[in-house]
């Protein structure tokens, strides 16, 4: 075993150990969930970053500004980090102040306790797929570290990842999204301040760039496709159970704002390191094989060997933040909104247990997802924008309105869901999105006028 690959162990077992350390005092589900709501504008913000901040953030970014220019930055980071800021002013405040202990409450508490279980099975599978795009990725650096081979590596990220993510819960996963994030923040300020001095600074790479890939928006797509790819970040942001769990964890709904907002504002900050190594990268490596090489390509020609060790933490802290709250959050509604409901009579000690063999139970699930596709590619795209149209617009009327009722609900949900799957996989469609947020829209109103009428 390499020292590259005894650091990647060491270090989560390291965070492991953290998180048995923060969670030897937790007795009820309700501590494992919500962290007894008592996390501070800090740990709000990191913990909302960095399960934003994935793998993806750094090297998709990186790959994709290398192939377009700056046009490759609109979704990831512009797109993500405006999301983020929208979250924190608009729906923080808003949805701590409902004393909800997930998502799904605000629908069992605005509609009914049928909604409220379809918003947990619609949500599960997106998280499930970028749970398992973590975890291949997860696989893949300690493959590439190692030469143990993927399915070998994939095998052993999990185990430790399901390790990690079913002892600790909210208080340990937010203090340990605090070590990671400043990882993350110090293996891309490295591999940035060094690639800016190979480049001759970034005024430098930025003046030698030409003009044309300087531009945010793609020339080549039209206003609907521009408007596509921003909805679904901001409205799949939006309802995405694992930022809203960070939040609802906080000590106050003012400080669930300022720490939700302050993270949108970090992501930015921290997410134009990538898209600098991106077009620093055109001069330095003018040749890279695959666009999401990039970064990674970057960092072992220019990085030394201790260096390059603080990198490859960067990638695994990413990864494992992200891949934590993919688990963690929908395991936490699965849990709460569905099996303790069901299974009634449960004694604290017994759901804080059900609580943690859920988030086992889906972590087995996001494995097996990881060991049988075709790449993170495919697992990404199958989790962007799944089910969430509909849940988005149920969500608006919800917090804003009394407009509509149980069959509003299950009417934007359900038609959101089949317009959109229909549009993207089946008819390949350019804006499905769009198509299944107005269809959404148009089922949840014209099914609370059919209400009232009534």
């Amino acid at each position: 075993m390499n020292g590259v690959l005894l650091a990647i162990v060491g270090y989560v077992l390291a965070q492991f150990l953290v998180g048995v350390w923060v969670s030897r005092r937790m007795s009820t589900a309700s501590d494992y969930i919500l962290a007894g709501r008592k996390l501070g504008g800090g740990l709000v913000l990191f913990s909302v970053f960095a399960t934003f901040f994935g793998a993806e953030a750094i090297v998709a970014t990186g790959g994709s500004v290398y192939e377009k220019g700056l046009a490759g930055a609109l979704v990831d980071p512009f797109g993500y980090a405006l999301a983020i800021v929208v979250v924190g002013l608009f729906f923080a405040g808003a949805l701590w102040s409902r004393g909800i202990t997930t998502f799904a409450d605000l629908f069992r508490q605005r509609y009914s306790p049928g909604v409220e279980r379809l918003v947990v099975l619609v949500l599960l599978p997106g998280s499930l797929f970028w749970a398992a795009a973590q975890l291949r990725a997860f696989g893949q650096v300690m493959d590439a570290n190692s030469g143990m081979g993927l399915r070998t590596a994939i095998v052993v990220a999990a185990v430790l990842v399901a390790g990690y993510s079913v002892v600790g819960g909210l208080l340990a996963d937010a203090v340990t999204d605090l070590i990671q994030g400043m990882v993350v923040l110090a293996g891309l300020v490295i591999l940035g301040t060094v690639v800016a001095v190979k480049a001759g600074g970034v005024s430098e790479v930025i003046a030698q760039t030409d003009a044309t890939r300087l531009v945010l928006l793609d020339p080549t797509d039209g206003l609907l496709d521009t408007i596509e790819k921003m909805a679904v970040p901001i409205c799949g942001t939006i309802v995405a159970v694992e930022i809203i769990s960070r939040f609802l964890g906080a000590r106050s709904a003012n400080v669930a704002v300022i720490g939700t907002v302050a993270a949108g504002i970090v992501y930015l900050a921290v997410g134009m390191i990538p898209v600098f190594l991106g077009l620093a990268a055109a001069r330095l490596l003018p040749n890279v094989p695959e666009a999401e090489q990039t970064v990674a390509r970057l960092a072992e020609v220019h990085l030394p060997g201790l260096l390059y060790i603080a990198f490859v933490g960067a990638i695994i802290s990413a990864n494992l933040s992200v891949v934590h709250s993919a688990l963690h959050a929908p395991a936490a509604q699965l849990s709460h909104n569905i099996v303790v409901r069901v299974i009634t009579g449960l004694s604290d000690t017994a759901k804080l247990w059900t609580a943690r063999l859920t988030v086992l139970a889906l972590s087995i699930v996001a494995f097996i997802l990881s060991f049988t596709s075709e790449g993170i590619h495919e697992l990404i795209e199958n989790a962007s924008a799944f089910g969430s149209a509909g849940v988005f617009v149920a969500t608006l009327f919800a917090l804003f309105t009394t407009f509509g009722g149980p069959a509003s609900a299950y009417a934007s949900i359900a038609a959101g869901m089949v317009v959109w799957v229909v549009g993207k996989f089946g008819l390949g469609l350019a804006t499905p999105y769009l198509l299944g947020l107005s269809a959404a829209l148009i089922g949840y109103v014209g099914a609370a006028l059919i209400e009232r009428r009534r």
